[in-house]
């Protein structure tokens, strides 16, 4: 449903049913709606007739919900989280509220769909591709590698019919809903204390990267490890892992890995467009009043859309700030780029042979991404191609 449309309903005025007031994490239950009696506003009703029935109030949810996320993160990928859920009690007239909970409070920050599909939390935020162990399909609730930028991953997702397949396959997988609710827009290509040139520089390399991206590193001869957002910077200071990516600038700095790493590369191939999610449990989703469901669907929008705004706006300065720090700013070979690439779908052909739910969304994938990547090429790449070559 569309922002307009729901506004539209909302305005209109929240049906009414019994009054009910749910603790954190309960269920709610639609109220029945009372009979209306007959007649207009402010008549008088016969003897014995029964009064006009009121506008019952809604039900009084509180949920928690459980994120892949640090707290220092609030300003961005935590923030989409928080920017969700103050719109929903905002929609709702503070009657559904929903507390974000930093990864590791309600779970590990790469459980979060594990919670939630086991109605353990009703809620969660989080990155999809973390769970590529489950099923690759949920690599494209988030991104494949060398796959859609955050404006062509919103087209095929509300307009190309991605998200209804994924929600259909998350309904039978792991008795979830999901929604938009985040993205980074094309990330770095992560933070190392070496340069890599080749693809050769990579082999035996200990990289922290999760999803398909990992995948394909390691096809590339790097040991992959998947480590949580705020368990990274350990990691790299201690030499646990060589290298790490996160996501940009602004949250990389932020979490100081400009401090244990002198190399900054770009782009983040595995990750032109990542998607975040909100996710329900989907027992808890039918439980709620469909005035409820709209408002979920409208808050994640709006997260959907901020997220992006937040990162435009931040990441900018925060790299200045961190090249000025003396940390060598590098772009990825193109060897590199292109060995990784033709590794990438050499790894989709793979799910695709083995697994039919993948195939199914990847067949329609890979016709949108051609048809979409022709038609910007035609207007944005020419653009841009043009406008970018005066930077110095």
């Amino acid at each position: 449903m569309q922002r307009r449309d729901f506004l539209r309903g909302a305005a209109a005025g929240l049906l009414g049913g019994v009054g009910l007031t749910l603790g954190a994490c309960a269920a709610a239950t639609p109220p029945v709606a009372a009979p209306t009696a007959p007649g207009t506003a402010g008549a008088t009703s016969a003897p014995g007739a029964q009064p006009p029935a009121q506008a019952q109030e809604k039900p009084a949810i509180e949920w928690q919900m459980a994120t892949s996320w640090p707290e220092s993160l609030r300003e961005t990928i935590f923030g989409g989280a928080v920017v969700f859920s103050e719109r929903l009690a905002a929609l709702t007239g503070g009657k559904f509220k929903v507390t974000p909970e930093v990864a590791g409070k309600l779970a590990p920050g790469l459980q979060v769909l594990d919670v939630v599909s086991q109605g353990a939390v009703p809620m969660g935020h989080t990155a999809s591709y973390y769970y590529v162990g489950k099923s690759p399909v949920t690599a494209f609730g988030t991104a494949l590698p060398f796959g859609l930028n955050y404006q062509q991953q919103n087209a095929w997702l509300f307009a190309g019919g991605g998200l209804q397949q994924l929600q259909e396959f998350y309904a039978a997988k792991f008795n979830v809903i999901q929604f938009p609710a985040g993205n980074t827009g094309v990330q770095m290509g992560g933070w190392f204390r070496k340069e890599v040139n080749t693809v050769n520089d990579l082999q035996g390399l200990k990289m922290r990267i999760p999803g398909l991206g990992g995948q394909v590193m390691t096809k590339l001869g790097v040991t992959v490890q998947a480590i949580a957002g705020g368990e990274i910077f350990q990691a790299l200071q201690t030499g646990a892992v060589d290298a790490a990516e996160w996501v940009g600038p602004y949250d990389d700095e932020k979490l100081g890995f400009n401090k244990v790493a002198n190399f900054y590369y770009a782009p983040g191939w595995w990750e032109p467009g990542p998607t975040l999610e909100v996710e329900v449990n989907l027992d808890k989703w039918k439980e709620l009043p469909a005035e409820y469901q709209e408002a979920v669907k409208t808050a994640a929008f709006e997260a959907n859309t901020m997220m992006m705004a937040k990162y435009d706006a931040l990441n900018q300065a925060a790299l200045k700030t961190i090249v000025g720090g003396g940390v060598q700013l590098r772009t990825y070979s193109p060897e590199i780029m292109d060995a990784a690439e033709t590794a990438s779908f050499q790894l989709f052909d793979e799910f695709a042979a083995k697994d039919a739910d993948f195939k199914k969304i990847f067949d329609g994938w890979k016709e949108f991404r051609t048809g979409v990547y022709s038609w910007n090429k035609v207007n944005e790449f020419s653009f841009v191609s043009h406008q970018y070559a005066k930077l110095t």
